[in-house]
């Protein structure tokens, strides 16, 4: 039987763990040959690499990019075009956090949230855009968040990063939308991964209170379901995003938060 996405090219950008890794995974079950990203090229990349293979059948690639590096961006799309003649899907998930009150949030740190976080996602959507436009197929797929619809103290430069990601959405689908291609965004809540389970620890140990507590009163206070979103939820939802059945969504920002932003 035939996959769903059979014979598409995707890249999934950070994709070497976490949500993106989800992605990559779910992307391949589904017939895509499957380009991973990372800005680090690690024996333990290679590893996951040859597992996604084996488990999906799919052909799945690794590509070296630093998403805070437009040179190095720009290097892996023309690489990426040059060998593959073109990008179907397009999935801009590549980000850092920096928590700070505004006073003391470093300008270093607020450029490099903006440039991982959002100006990343235009120059790759500035690569691949104009080759789905020529093939009257696209889907681009961003990765934003529940606080690119909300937000909360201390997290100016991401805030600000995926509000702007949502903005880069509409825009890209208003130019995408008579061309047949997609663009919808993505927002989950807290979601469960290696990245926030060591958080739960960290902040356990530093204000002397239980996992439970930091999990319970702290992480998931905003989101009225008291779960976190599973990195295979978020994988799923993109899936069905890059779908043809998907074709008359665009321009959506799509909360997967657990009811965060109904409140």
């Amino acid at each position: 039987m035939r996959k769903s996405l059979e014979g598409r090219v995707a890249l999934v950008t950070g994709s070497t763990s976490g949500i993106g890794l989800g992605i990559a995974r779910r992307l391949a079950a589904e017939g895509c040959t499957t380009l991973m990203n990372s800005h680090i090229h690690e024996t333990a990349v290679d590893e996951l690499r040859r597992e996604i293979v084996e488990q999906t059948g799919a052909t799945v690639e690794f590509w070296l990019g630093d998403m805070g590096d437009v040179s190095s961006i720009h290097d892996m799309m023309r690489a990426i075009i040059a060998d593959h003649g073109n990008i179907d899907i397009l999935v801009n998930n590549a980000g850092i956090q920096i928590v700070s009150p505004i006073a003391e949030f470093q300008d270093q740190a607020w450029d490099a949230v903006q440039s991982i976080n959002l100006s990343a996602a235009f120059h790759t959507t500035k690569a691949a855009l104009p080759l789905m436009l020529k093939r009257k197929w696209g889907r681009i797929v961003n990765i934003a968040s529940a606080h690119g619809l909300v937000a909360s103290p201390f997290k100016s430069a991401y805030v600000a990063a995926k509000h702007g990601m949502v903005g880069l959405t509409k825009v890209t689908a208003l130019e995408g939308a008579e061309h047949g291609v997609t663009c919808n965004a993505v927002c989950p809540g807290y979601v469960w991964t290696p990245l926030v389970e060591q958080q739960i620890d960290d902040q356990a140990e530093a204000h002397g209170i239980s996992r439970e507590q930091v999990i319970n009163d702290v992480i998931l206070a905003p989101q009225p379901t008291k779960r976190f979103v599973q990195v295979e939820e978020v994988a799923a939802l993109t899936a069905f995003l890059c779908s043809d059945l998907a074709a008359s969504m665009t321009g959506a920002a799509i909360p997967i938060d657990g009811g965060w932003t109904a409140r």
